[in-house]
């Protein structure tokens, strides 16, 4: 986390305090990156008040440019946004200094106008090496997100974001319109899109509809596939400003948007430590070998070990590691292959439990009783059962439930299932 000394946090004098907007948390990680946090690259990003305001807003619109008038204004030093509308003619927006408003951006670029830096996200991968060989389809400069600098703190997100000479460039090809009022607006090639839950970041949270949101921060219904030239329609009724728990598509990794207040209702790691402890102090057993199982620390998230608990995904039930059941054509891999469970005979995938360890992604503190189907990430009902029924963007046009914590497709009835565990027998 930033510390309140850093350039980019404003503190209110009085408590000094540093004002915080939300955060920013990326879905498939579990509390961190595989090879760590590094710099403006991490899975989880604070925004807070900035010392100085350094938000836009629109100012002057120069229509019907000639490519070199066109450069000419971009090169001031001044924000601008550049409608190409063919070889001969551009439509360029000036953008002025906005006191009132903080401007944070978020792209796979690494210069410097970025705060977030955010590359694609690979299911289940255990590191970085595995996200190498993709072509990334987010773009070097996403999204940007406008927050007020005063109570309620609006948050605000826009597509695109400026590049290191303040512009941002529509080309021929990208979908762009003028509005009813004269103003230009435009999409990127593989759009943002939001979706709001209803009910808010909490227990009774139902997923709301996605929307893609333009260059100026309207709402359009999605396009038939992610980058074809035709926009959906305007959602008049519908905003730009994120709530808690919005989710931010960037075609290739998905954001969810915690407010301060959110986040102030939501465990901490303390609070699952804790939930973790307490399961080990039940000392639950394997069934078979009559061992006593244990959750690792959460600082040991990848490799299991022998007090490791697994579970039959069929039925619930949790053992330790053992070989009963496992018939030979199905030894050469340890996890995920049919097995058949002692307990109920049910045959299905058997794999280790590992803890939720970003806090963020629970809408409740309940305890962790529930594992997604077919990852074993553990975590609340309540949590399995809202991102159970979450449709996440999938590759250009399709949607699929996904668990947060490392963004694997959920199989099964539910995509989730009820931990069955044995106690003691002392």
């Amino acid at each position: 986390m930033y510390s309140p000394e850093q350039e980019n946090i404003s503190t209110t004098s009085s408590t000094k305090v540093p004002v915080k907007y939300g955060e920013l948390i990326v879905l498939g990680y579990n509390g961190s990156l595989p090879n760590g946090d590094r710099g403006r690259r991490k899975s989880r990003f604070a925004l807070y008040k900035r010392p100085k305001a350094n938000g836009v807003k629109p100012s002057t619109v120069h229509v019907a440019c000639s490519p070199q008038a066109a450069k000419a204004i971009s090169n001031k030093d001044q924000h601008s946004i550049s409608y190409t509308l063919s070889r001969a003619q551009t439509v360029v927006v000036e953008y002025t200094h906005d006191s009132n408003t903080d401007m944070f951006q978020i792209g796979r670029s690494t210069e410097s106008p970025i705060d977030f830096v955010v590359t694609d996200t690979v299911a289940g991968s255990q590191s970085n090496s595995d996200t190498q060989s993709v072509q990334s389809t987010i773009s070097r400069f996403a999204c940007r997100i406008m927050c007020q600098r005063t109570p309620p703190y609006t948050a605000r997100i826009y597509a695109a974001g400026f590049d290191s000479s303040k512009n941002i460039f529509l080309g021929e090809k990208a979908a762009k319109w003028k509005t009813l009022d004269g103003q230009m607006d435009g999409l990127t090639t593989n759009g943002v899109l939001v979706m709001h839950p209803r009910n808010g970041f909490m227990q009774d949270s139902k997923p709301g509809v996605w929307r893609e949101i333009s260059v100026c921060g309207n709402v359009f219904t999605l396009r038939e596939t992610r980058s074809a030239q035709q926009r959906g329609k305007m959602v008049e009724t519908e905003s730009q400003e994120l709530v808690d728990g919005s989710l931010i598509d960037l075609c290739g990794a998905t954001l969810l948007w915690r407010t301060a207040e959110g986040l102030s209702r939501t465990p901490t790691l303390k609070h699952l430590e804790a939930l973790r402890q307490e399961i080990n102090a039940a000392r639950p057993q394997c069934p078979v070998g009559f061992n006593t199982l244990a959750f690792p620390s959460m600082r040991r998230k990848d490799t299991p070990d022998e007090k490791q608990p697994w579970v039959y995904l069929q039925c619930g039930h949790v053992h330790g590691y053992h070989n009963w059941g496992n018939h030979r054509e199905e030894r050469e891999g340890r996890e995920g292959r049919l097995r058949e469970c002692p307990m109920c005979r049910a045959k299905g995938p058997y794999v280790p439990l590992w803890l939720g360890c970003e806090a963020g992604f629970y809408v409740d503190a309940a305890p962790p009783t529930h594992t997604f189907n077919p990852c074993g990430h553990v975590c609340s009902e309540k949590t399995a059962a809202f991102w159970s029924q979450i449709p996440l963007p999938h590759g250009t046009h399709t949607f699929h439930a996904a668990c947060p914590f490392c963004a694997q497709q959920l199989s099964g009835e539910r995509g989730f299932i009820r931990l069955i565990f044995q106690g003691p027998l002392d």
